[in-house]
């Protein structure tokens, strides 16, 4: 038993450890119905400098000051049932200079509140909560990996059923469900492909291919509804990059675009699809080396309500969403793999308008020998 998480144990201990290991990408505390801490994550020994029986000494409520924020945020989590959040929250704790972070609360159903802190700007040395989140998403994965893959069988045998006795007009439908359990199950098999360490395997790709095939993955789904426009350059080359994680990627931000354009309710959502050419524009790759060209631009625009500003800092961030139910990881991973590809992803927005862009690198010419 480690030391973070020695003072429970049995069913509870494996709870605890879930919530505040493998969910949370950021510095996490678990405090009992009696305010004291019972377990807290690696993240959260690095920025305190110490492990759980230093820190857990006296109760954790106790030694907030009057009035605190964070007792505050626990208490409403209990009261209310569900996950609460604060932004620019002070934190003065375990004899640290006081920092500002953002806070969560979530009530774990036997009184014990899990804590979670987004810390903004490093404190004592380098810190990079965006790699630690990602490292969680990448454990999260590893771990849903096997229960992904035994439903997705069940899907893709039935499709093929359906498939065989469907009309000629809803054959394409069936194909198209085979289709992309099978893109699923590859992008499983290739989870390893999200960490830091694993190549992407790259080839030539029309953009406008797999802008094609998203946009029949929504149309009559998330974007039902909505006006659909297409802005395309055809005489743009093909990108350098993994077909089935670029629609993944384009997916992800189209569906996000379109739900944010249904918000304004009005019937009058729009959803628009750019691409251009935009030379001159040089990404550094994360190893510090010389920077590579991504001049092949996709803009996802939409005209719902926009990003709220106290989000828009770390809206990349494993984690963080504006959506009620939303886990707050697609753009977590879509920036993994907009990165892993050597290209680079921003936003900008305001209310009426708000437009992702992704720049990508062209492939390279084939030489006489690949030929």
């Amino acid at each position: 038993m480690t030391d973070r998480a020695r003072a429970i144990t049995g069913p509870a201990l494996d709870a605890l450890k879930a919530a505040a290991f493998e969910l949370s990408p950021e510095p996490a505390l678990v405090v009992d119905r009696d305010g004291a801490l019972v377990a807290v994550n690696e993240a959260a020994e690095a920025l305190f400098g110490h492990g759980l029986s230093l820190l857990a000494r006296g109760r954790f409520r106790a030694a907030l000051p009057p009035g605190s924020v964070l007792v505050s945020l626990m208490d409403r989590a209990v009261f209310e049932g569900a996950l609460v959040r604060e932004h620019g929250v002070e934190v003065n704790l375990f004899g640290q200079p006081p920092f500002e972070a953002d806070g969560a609360a979530a009530p774990l159903g036997d009184g014990s509140v899990l804590l979670t802190l987004h810390v903004k700007g490093a404190l004592g040395g380098e810190r990079s909560a965006d790699a630690a989140g990602l490292r969680s998403v990448v454990g999260l994965g590893r771990m849903l990996a096997h229960e992904i893959k035994n439903p997705l069988a069940g899907i893709r045998g039935a499709a093929q059923l359906l498939k065989t006795g469907a009309s000629a007009a809803d054959q394409p439908l069936a194909q198209l469900i085979v289709d992309e359990t099978d893109r699923i199950r590859r992008l499983v098999d290739r989870m390893e492909a999200f960490s830091d360490q694993a190549p992407t395997p790259r080839e030539a790709v029309n953009i406008h291919q797999v802008l094609d095939r998203v946009r029949a993955l929504v149309v009559n789904g998330v974007a039902d509804g909505l006006r659909f426009r297409e802005q395309y350059d055809p005489s743009l080359p093909p990108v350098w990059g993994d077909e089935d994680q670029l629609i993944q990627i384009f997916l992800n931000l189209v569906k996000n675009a379109s739900e944010a354009a249904h918000m304004r309710g009005d019937g009058r959502g729009e959803l628009i699809i750019h691409t251009a050419w935009r030379p001159g524009v040089r990404v550094r790759g994360a190893d510090g080396k010389a920077a590579s060209s991504a001049p092949i631009e996709i803009r996802v625009q939409d005209n719902g309500p926009g990003v709220p500003q106290s989000l828009r800092e770390h809206l990349f961030q494993p984690f963080v969403t504006t959506k009620a139910n939303g886990t707050g990881l697609g753009l977590a991973l879509v920036t993994k793999l907009v990165t892993a590809h050597g290209g680079l992803i921003d936003f900008e927005s305001e209310p009426g308008r708000t437009v992702f862009r992704v720049l990508l690198p062209v492939a390279p010419e084939p030489s006489f020998g690949d030929a």
